[in-house]
C-alpha cells in the first residue's frame, strides 16, 4: 500500500506571533516550515501547503499551495478539508496532516499512525502524548494525555461528511473525530513534547535552544 499524501497546516492567523505566516520564521539556517517539509517529506508520496491568502509568498515550494475551501478561518479543520479534497482529485484514500510551526515531530510519525489505524474501515487517527507535571496539574489529573489534533490520519472518504459539519458550524476537531470512532497514537513526551509549536516569540527562543541540544 502506498504512504498517504501529505499536507502542512499553516492556514492559521498567528495573532500571538504579531500575524503574518509561523512558517516562514528563521530557525537555526531555515525556516520553521523548511524544518517540517524535511521531517515530513520522507515519510508521504507527496506534499501540499495548506495556506490562505497570496500564495505567492510561498513560490519557491515545489507542491501545491491550496487554501481553505469555507470563509472564516474556520480552524485546522478547514485545513484538513481543502487537503482531502486535493487528495481526491489526486486519487488518493488517506492524508497526514502536520502543522508549520512544530518542527521536532517525530519521523516515525506516519508509520505509527497509519499502524494504529488498522482495521479501521475509514483510518482516522489523532496523535497523543502523555500529560506531564504541569500539564496534569492544570488538569486535576482528569486528563492524561495531550491530543494534537494538527497530527494526524484523515480518509477522503469522510470528506462530505466533514464539509457539512463545518458548514454546520463546527470547529472543534475531536468533536467530529470522536463521532467517527477516531483512535489516538501516543507518542513519548522525552525529552520533550515532540509536538511542542511554536505559538510566541518565547517559543521561538525554546526551539532554537532545543534545535542546539538535538
Amino acid at each position: 500500500m502506498k504512504q498517504p499524501l501529505g499536507l502542512i497546516l499553516a492556514g492559521g492567523l498567528a495573532t500571538r506571533m504579531g500575524g503574518g505566516d509561523k512558517g516562514l520564521l528563521q530557525l537555526g539556517t531555515k525556516s520553521l516550515l523548511a524544518h517540517v517539509i524535511d521531517r515530513l517529506r520522507p515519510q508521504v508520496d507527496g506534499l501540499a501547503l495548506n495556506a490562505n491568502g497570496d500564495p505567492a509568498r510561498f513560490t519557491d515550494l515545489d507542491f501545491p499551495v491550496i487554501p481553505d475551501s469555507i470563509d472564516g478561518f474556520a480552524g485546522p479543520l478547514a485545513g484538513v478539508l481543502a487537503g482531502l479534497d486535493w487528495a481526491a482529485e489526486l486519487g488518493a484514500d488517506r492524508i497526514i496532516t502536520a502543522a508549520a510551526d512544530t518542527p521536532f515531530f517525530p519521523r516515525d510519525l506516519v508509520a505509527r499512525l497509519v499502524q494504529a489505524s488498522e482495521g479501521q474501515a475509514h483510518p482516522l487517527v489523532l496523535a497523543t502524548t502523555p500529560r506531564t507535571g504541569e500539564d496534569m496539574l492544570k488538569s486535576g489529573g482528569r486528563k492524561r494525555i495531550n491530543r494534537h489534533p494538527t497530527f494526524g490520519l484523515w480518509p477522503v472518504a469522510l470528506r462530505d461528511d466533514l464539509r457539512t459539519a463545518l458548514n454546520n458550524g463546527l470547529r472543534k476537531v475531536v468533536l467530529w473525530t470522536d463521532k467517527h470512532d477516531g483512535r489516538e497514537a501516543l507518542f513519548e513526551a522525552e525529552p520533550f513534547d515532540p509536538f511542542f509549536n511554536v505559538n510566541t516569540p518565547e517559543d521561538l527562543h525554546r526551539a532554537k535552544e532545543l534545535l542546539e541540544h538535538s
